[in-house]
């Protein structure tokens, strides 16, 4: 069994496979970790092997304590990946972006593939049928954009999400909503719209902590699944033992 745990900007969230089946999946806060990862292990006791994607700042030292008890994998730039990246900037492209762009690859081959990442930020990232890596685009999530019309404006709320009433915000809080969250679905529609235009054969894959809040308001055909990034690191991780 595998223990897959991606660390995010903002959360932890991990699962157990066996083989590709998941078993059980978790989230977590970060000053958590430790008490989970324990929780996890006497759980499962067949666990054998821990494998770690992360964009956030949590030590490496957290899970090499564990080392006794199983074997700690660090999924990094110099693994291998099913793609060819062709990135201006290869070393800078996010684990978390890797490990997505992998499973897709892996999951649905011969095909054009956009994977949209909906958390903290919101990552576009195109693979083409030939399994190249091309980029993509990175913008704020539905939290910071929140945040920022908060932070950054001398009188405007702090709220969280709700569904917009209406397009026609009737007061500054509705209008908030509808800014927010009709602006992201308009955006994201945008973007799947230009890359339709430019390429055939082609899927969608959302992915991300507002998966269910964006997939039902979305008028283009997705593949809706909001533990494909820690599939996607599982799989990464069987790759990376058939090929090293």
């Amino acid at each position: 069994m595998i223990l897959a745990i991606d660390v995010g900007n903002t959360r932890i969230k991990a699962a157990v496979f066996e083989g590709d089946i998941l078993v059980e999946n978790f989230v977590f806060v970060k000053n958590e970790l430790q008490k989970n990862i324990e929780n996890i292990l006497k759980k499962y006791k067949k666990i054998d092997d821990l494998v770690v994607s992360s964009v956030g700042d949590v030590e490496k030292q957290s899970f090499l304590e564990f080392e006794n008890d199983l074997k700690v994998h660090f999924i990094s730039h110099e693994n291998p990946f099913p793609f060819v990246n062709c990135y201006a900037t290869p070393k800078t492209l996010g684990i978390d972006r890797m490990v997505l762009a992998a499973g897709a690859t892996l999951q649905f081959p011969n095909q054009n593939r956009l994977v949209i990442d909906a958390g903290t930020c919101v990552t576009f990232d195109f693979i083409d049928e030939n399994n190249n890596y091309l980029g993509g685009a990175i913008a704020p999530g539905l939290r910071l954009r929140y945040e920022s019309l908060h932070n950054y404006t001398a009188k405007l709320p702090l709220l969280t999400l709700e569904d917009p009433k209406d397009l026609i915000g009737k007061s500054t809080s509705e209008s908030i909503h509808s800014g927010v969250a009709n602006g992201l679905v308009y955006e994201i529609d945008g973007f799947i719209d230009e890359y339709s235009a430019r390429y055939l054969n082609f899927i969608i894959i959302l992915t991300g902590g507002d998966t269910e809040f964006l997939a039902k308001r979305l008028k283009n055909t997705i593949f809706a699944n909001s533990n494909f990034l820690l599939e996607s690191l599982n799989q990464t991780f069987q790759y990376k033992i058939k090929n090293d």
